[in-house]
């Protein structure tokens, strides 16, 4: 497990499970000669997509973003169409850090598709019940009002049994919620209707995440979006104006998706890597 200590915080990335993905619908209309020199493709046109949750310990505060893909949840066929190679361990990864599920006190949803938020519920004897039984889970009003009642697009990713065992530990916020002075959710739209980004803040520095809007590093260019952002203009508009605040101000950013860079910090025109966790290197 990769960690980064960032002043007070510390940051672990879990392993919530690998899907492998077309390359081409995760770079929209961006063409494959162009994206391929900046993420690494398969001979069959998947790009290594994980699924893979951050832990956030602070001031006694065990906080995870997102939730991964869960375990034994899945069918074959979702499987299969969703190309994953590995369901979730972070139950394990957590007792290799000394902690349970039950620690967890707080959980962050960037949005609630099932690559997101599957993890959020569990099968027990035949039924579904909370994964982190003691966590409240804040997402904006807009993702859990559609994540309930979605639309003929959206309700192939917001299923039931990855909300309704968890109603009673949800909380919503409209358009900014600030947590123990530290942690930022801003609710941006684009990816989905309800889409947030994060920002960590310790020592006078700031980590931003930005989940879907931007899944890799790959993804940098604010038109970069992805075919299944269900509002691209809103994507790229949030993501210009966050790369601009983030590169002038030498943000680091930190990454659910990408299976090269856990987190990074560019150089002020964005050109330049000039610190970075890696979890594995990139080979073209």
């Amino acid at each position: 497990m990769e960690k980064f200590q960032f002043h007070d915080m510390t940051l672990t990335w879990l392993d919530g499970g690998t899907t492998w993905l077309d390359g081409g619908t995760m770079f929209g209309v961006v063409p494959k000669v162009v994206w391929s020199k900046r993420y690494p493709v398969t001979e069959d046109n998947q790009i290594e997509l994980p699924t893979h949750p951050i832990l956030v310990q602070y001031q006694d505060h065990n906080i995870i973003i997102d939730s991964g893909l869960g375990s034994g949840k899945l069918t074959d066929r979702q499987k299969r169409n969703l190309g994953v190679s590995a369901e979730s361990r972070i139950e394990l990864d957590l007792l290799e850090l000394g902690l349970t599920v039950e620690d967890i006190d707080t959980v962050l949803m960037t949005h609630l598709h099932g690559d997101h938020a599957a993890g959020l519920t569990k099968k027990l004897d035949g039924s579904y019940v909370p994964f982190f039984p003691n966590a409240k889970i804040y997402v904006s009003s807009v993702e859990w009002e559609e994540m309930q009642n979605p639309n003929i697009r959206s309700k192939n990713t917001y299923w039931k049994e990855n909300w309704e065992p968890i109603v009673a530990q949800v909380e919503t916020f409209e358009k900014e919620k600030t947590l123990f002075d530290a942690v930022t959710m801003i609710h941006t739209g684009g990816h989905s209707n309800g889409h947030s980004v994060i920002k960590l803040t310790s020592g006078g520095e700031t980590i931003l995440h930005m989940g879907d809007i931007m899944p890799t590093h790959a993804h940098q260019n604010p038109l970069w979006v992805l075919a299944y952002d269900d509002y691209p203009m809103d994507s790229i508009y949030a993501k210009e104006k966050l790369m601009k605040e983030a590169l002038e101000q030498g943000y680091y950013f930190s990454f659910y998706h990408d299976a090269y860079y856990r987190l990074l910090k560019w150089s002020q025109d964005g050109k330049e890597i000039l610190e970075s966790v890696k979890h594995k290197e990139l080979e073209f």
